[in-house]
């Protein structure tokens, strides 16, 4: 696409915000997009992650996440490597293995983000998780033959349930 009247109305540390042409946008800077963790136990218990977003007001339901190359003296990051951190902050737990699944927009009609989804497995619990100072994390650990009801159960308290978690379940699925 053609960058035609492409203007900055604002920057703060990670996102500007964008108009070009007849479009407004977030543009992610000072990091190279997210990962997405898809952890799988080896008791085939999935790790989800439940926090408080203030952009929905709500309580919600997500894959472990996290920014890549957003730390101090990490701009060469590698994704695969952020996926771990994030895991381990998060969670708590450690991956053996890493692979990355698939690259893409994280919302393509809003966000400049690309986001990077990765398969974890061999995981040891190394630690509480839980997340980093501001964060709130409550960690959950779901048999896969439980997942769908479990995720209903929680959509029906009001808790808003990340679709990239069912992104996931697809992934675990097309494996078996």
């Amino acid at each position: 696409m053609n960058q035609l009247n492409k203007t900055t109305l604002h920057t703060s540390k990670f996102l500007a915000l964008i108009k070009e042409g007849h479009w407004e946008y977030v543009d992610r800077v000072n990091a190279t997009g997210a990962a997405i963790i898809l952890a799988v136990t080896a008791e085939q218990k999935i790790l989800l992650v439940e926090q408080y977003r203030i952009p929905v007001h709500a309580r919600t339901i997500e894959l472990p996440a996290g920014i890549i190359g957003d730390e101090p003296g990490s701009s060469d990051e590698s994704h695969a490597e952020a996926a771990r951190r994030e895991l381990l902050e998060e969670t708590g737990y450690e991956a053996g293995q890493v692979k990355a699944l698939t690259t893409g927009p994280a919302c393509s009609g809003i966000t400049s983000e690309c986001v990077t989804l990765f398969y974890a497995t061999e995981l040891r619990r190394v630690g509480q998780g839980g997340g980093v100072a501001h964060e709130d994390i409550m960690v959950h650990e779901v048999p896969l033959a439980e997942i769908v009801s479990w995720l209903d159960e929680k959509a029906k308290t009001g808790i808003l349930i990340d679709p990239k978690v069912y992104a996931g379940l697809f992934f675990i699925n097309t494996r078996k």
